[in-house]
């Protein structure tokens, strides 16, 4: 009488019968774990483990590549979400708006600022300890009946972000992209602070100037046909100047250099493996930079 033969099963479902053994590690896998390959079947951690190893296509910047603007779209969707909040609670531009220095009454009423101020008034804005205006400035925009623009403002600005933010995006990953957009949209809130404290402003402008510099950057970097980008970049510094009489040209020009200081750290520094390593040291020393920046003012202006 013969030996009755060994039931083998898969070594994930050790009550599944199997006779097939993955190429790689020659265990034996069922049909829910087997994945083709070139010859024969892999198992699901052999295929994880070959992903792994496999090297990721990168930008000439070093970001991943994408199929999709997705942190674009999220930037956007969170502009017209804080718009919204602005039309049914108006109170979120007074307090979230990027204001410098201000005084604040028992009455509710706005006061320019001085140091010393009445034991009766309040700091408000980045003096008063309300730093996140640096940034929740910049998802905010103009109500419809307000200012010269109205609600052209956010629509202005939400079009130039899809045109140029895509554009960038793509070139950069999303990461970098995410870096830059902040860094440039607090470099915009830190120049207003530094040069107009008392003004309060609000606008993704200064972000979408950051972006602006990149495009400009970018295409230098890579050796693009520089005739449209230049033209790009001269309406863009027709704007600025244009700016300084309807709104705030601090917030674009700060946006701005702070954008182009960043894409330069991006595009200019030695490739290899340690270029993820000096691109976010780059930020970090801009980000440093600014808060100190902000740190000085702040002391000043309170004595």
């Amino acid at each position: 009488m013969e030996p009755e033969s060994a039931v083998t099963t898969c070594y994930r479902h050790p009550k599944v019968e199997s006779y097939v053994r993955c190429i790689r590690c020659d265990r034996y896998i069922c049909p829910d774990c087997m994945r083709e390959a070139a010859v024969g079947h892999q198992c699901v951690e052999c295929v994880k483990e070959g992903a792994r190893s496999i090297r990721q296509a990168r930008t000439a910047f070093g970001g991943r590549i994408t199929t999709a603007p997705l942190v674009t779209y999220v930037l956007i969707c969170l502009n017209v979400l804080a718009y919204l909040g602005e039309l049914v609670r108006p109170a979120i531009v007074d307090r979230f708006s990027m204001l410098g220095a201000g005084l604040r009454g028992p009455d509710g009423g706005h006061y320019l600022w001085q140091f010393p101020y009445p034991a009766e008034l309040h700091a408000e804005g980045v003096v008063g300890g309300q730093w996140e205006r640096l940034l929740t400035g910049a998802f905010l925009h103009l109500p419809p009946t307000q200012g010269t623009f109205g609600i052209l403002h956010i629509v202005m600005n939400m079009v130039s972000l899809w045109n140029i933010g895509r554009v960038v995006e793509a070139q950069l990953g999303r990461v970098r992209y995410l870096a830059l957009y902040l860094l440039s949209a607090l470099g915009g809130s830190v120049l207003v602070l530094l040069i107009a404290p008392d003004t309060d402003t609000v606008g993704a402008s200064g972000a979408i100037f950051g972006l602006g510099a990149a495009y400009y950057v970018m295409a230098r970097r890579l050796g693009a046909d520089m005739s449209t980008v230049n033209r790009y970049m001269a309406g863009l510094l027709l704007w600025l100047l244009i700016s300084a009489g309807l709104t705030s040209w601090q917030g674009h020009l700060g946006g701005l250099l702070a954008g182009g200081l960043v894409t330069l750290a991006y595009a200019y520094v030695p490739r290899g493996p340690r270029r993820g390593l000096f691109q976010a040291a780059a930020c970090a020393a801009l980000l440093v930079l600014l808060v100190l920046l902000t740190v000085g003012k702040v002391t000043s202006l309170t004595g």
